[in-house]
């Protein structure tokens, strides 16, 4: 079954579970780079699984994307992030930021500029790609119709407190957040704007 065969008007939880949260999971494979998508509670999420995967030798690059400002704050949401992570260890030398998108495409289409300025496109065998657990096929999906179809990509998800698999559907937050999502995945593919994929 594809994702394009789904009706977003009358998705059940079962379907919703399964297009968010099956088959994501990190391969454990090494990249060239870590690339982690913004958002208002990346720095409590994503960022961990980010600086993980870098201690762990998997990449020796992280690149932070996300130009959104937050209420409270005047750092975007790359700054952000890079300045928690040069405060937890990871060195300067080893961050690429890009601060102006605002979108999961608009991360994925200017994260693949500052990718070609540092590395050149064609040099890059993997990314290994950083996001909320259900915000993951989304950016998969984004990073697979926007990128050269020789970047291999691994999923490293990061779980939030309520849009996890075994909870997402416990409270009205999660619930709102996990539909929103799933809807947004097929109303895209049917538009053409994301390749189409199989569940």
């Amino acid at each position: 079954m594809k994702i394009s065969d789904l009706n977003p008007n009358t998705l059940t939880d079962e379907q919703i579970s399964e297009l968010l949260f099956e088959k994501i999971s990190d391969d454990q494979e090494i990249g060239d780079c870590i690339v982690v998508l913004g958002s208002s509670k990346a720095l409590q999420y994503r960022l961990p699984v980010a600086i993980k995967l870098y201690n762990a030798g998997r990449a020796n690059k992280i690149l932070f994307s996300g130009g959104v400002t937050w209420p409270g704050s005047r750092f975007t949401e790359a700054h952000l992030l890079k300045n928690k992570a040069v405060e937890e260890g990871i060195p300067e030398e080893d961050i690429l930021c890009e601060d102006i998108s605002l979108s999961t495409k608009e991360n994925v289409l200017a994260s693949s500029l500052v990718l070609d300025r540092y590395f050149e496109l064609h040099n890059i065998k993997r990314l290994l790609i950083v996001t909320s657990t259900y915000h993951m096929r989304r950016s998969y999906l984004t990073f697979k119709t926007y990128l050269p179809d020789w970047i291999k990509l691994t999923l490293c998800p990061g779980d939030d407190l309520h849009t996890r698999k075994d909870n997402w559907f416990l409270s009205e937050l999660g619930r709102k957040r996990a539909t929103t999502e799933a809807k947004k995945i097929i109303e895209y593919i049917a538009m053409g704007g994301l390749l189409d994929d199989e569940l």
